[in-house]
């Protein structure tokens, strides 16, 4: 009984905890990049690229082979003691052990091994942008669900005090103060508060959905996350785009892709190239062999013909290649070609990524001059707010005033919210064009 206790106190604090605890935005981003299936699938690219170096560091190296074989001569044959034909059946068996080792081919290996060396850097890179990639995509959904936490709490507000006004119409027709049309103007606003309610919790709803989607979290289990610390600063980037541009080409993975990419395509066409040069080998091995007659005439021993029959050789060979269907010249002239697309590819990465910088920095400089207009604008709302309450109250304007400016009071704390948030945004995204990534590795 003591053990199922502890087992059901373990159960139940483990489910409090999962409960209680909230997701913080490093958190998420931390999880999504650990259950991602595409960094799961870059990893295993790696493994190949791996793979692949391993076998072209094996090219450079001596071949080592050993084979044996077996067989029956029935009839006329050779004799392996008097090399001298007989007609008796006999066995044979043979033994051989060599090694050869490519000396020159036009550096082809050489070359090979630098481009999958190469190749194994371009998947790191590849994979680090994967996961900045994924950081990013969950670090917007998250942004996106606390805009819309908040506004539900906004919505929540709005509607308590819609029903606040509602209540106070309705005890001021009591008294004879307001009419019926200022009590179904206040139903009616209620209604449509509530009615924003319920949508601002479906689109919330659908917020999460995506969060996990990015997260490739369960999408039965519910979980909240926290919201982030408000920057204490919202001020514009003091640097332009094309200094951060300069620097963020150095480091950034998306522009190390491209630039290893053209660097292996060029090994690639050098090694190539190599094919078209005469290529040098050295050989060498050992052989041995058993022989008998099958008649039942005496013979030698295993062990006496396998020590006195061993030979060694040694040998040289030259390769010149003259023709072969043009593969050659067409393997090198598919490797200039594919040069050229890696260098038009790499032109468009830094391009696009220039754009991106500029569209960065522009985006959050106007999202700090968005987000002190939309505080004032709130700061004035709440301020004529207070006095069209008042009025109201004192049967200075209609309640279709009153509603209309709690409809703009709304709509200014919903832009001030959401000018703060794409400002972080967009400050999270400027900081990892400059070095900052978005999960430490």
């Amino acid at each position: 009984m003591k053990y199922l206790a502890a087992i059901l106190f373990i159960l139940i604090s483990l489910t409090a905890y999962s409960q209680e605890k909230k997701w913080t935005l490093m958190e998420c981003m931390e999880y999504g990049i650990k259950h991602s299936p595409r960094r799961n699938k870059q990893e295993a690219q790696n493994s190949i690229y791996h793979q692949n170096y391993l076998e072209a560091i094996g090219q450079l190296l001596p071949s080592i082979n050993a084979n044996t074989s077996a067989s029956f001569n029935f009839g006329r044959g050779l004799d392996s003691e008097t090399n001298t034909y007989t007609n008796v059946n006999s066995f044979s068996n043979s033994y051989n052990l060599y090694s050869s080792l490519t000396l020159f081919d036009g550096l082809g290996n050489i070359n090979r091994l630098k481009m999958q060396k190469m190749s194994k850097l371009m998947g790191k890179h590849q994979l680090e942008y994967t996961e900045d990639m994924i950081a990013f995509e969950v670090m917007e959904a998250f942004y996106n669900v606390l805009y819309n936490i908040e506004r539900v709490k906004l919505a929540e507000q709005e509607l308590a005090e819609s029903t606040a006004n509602l209540k106070q119409v309705q005890r001021m027709m009591e008294l004879g103060v307001k009419g019926f049309p200022e009590v179904a103007e206040m139903t009616a606003q209620e209604a449509a508060n509530t009615y924003n309610l319920t949508r601002q919790k479906n689109i919330l709803t659908i917020g999460f959905i995506l969060l996990k989607e990015k997260m490739n979290f369960p999408i039965d289990e519910t979980f909240e996350i926290e919201d982030s610390d408000p920057l204490a600063i919202i001020a514009k980037s003091e640097e332009s785009a094309y200094t951060i541009f300069e620097q963020a080409k150095t480091y950034l993975p998306q522009a190390l892709v491209a630039e290893t990419t053209v660097e292996a395509k060029q090994l690639a066409y050098k090694a190539a190239k190599g094919g078209l040069f005469p290529s040098i080998a050295v050989e060498g091995g050992y052989s041995t062999n058993f022989s008998r007659y099958m008649d039942g005439s005496d013979y030698s021993s295993f062990d006496y013909q396998f020590k006195n029959k061993m030979g060694r050789y040694i040998g040289f060979s030259l390769r010149i290649p003259i023709f072969n269907g043009f593969s050659r010249t067409a393997e090198m002239r598919r490797g200039k070609a594919q040069v050229v697309i890696a260098q038009t590819q790499q032109e468009e990465t830094l391009r696009v990524l220039y754009s991106e910088i500029e569209q960065a920095v522009a985006d959050m400089n106007g999202q700090v001059d968005e987000y002190y207009q939309a505080k004032k604008q709130t700061e004035a709302m709440e301020v004529a707010q207070r006095v069209n309450e008042r009025k109201f109250s004192e049967g200075l304007i209609s309640a279709i005033e009153l509603h209309t400016s709690a409809n703009r009071l709304l709509q200014a704390r919903a832009e001030e919210l959401n000018s703060r948030l794409k400002f972080q945004l967009k400050h999270e995204l400027v900081l990892y064009y400059k070095g900052e990534p978005f999960v430490v590795r």
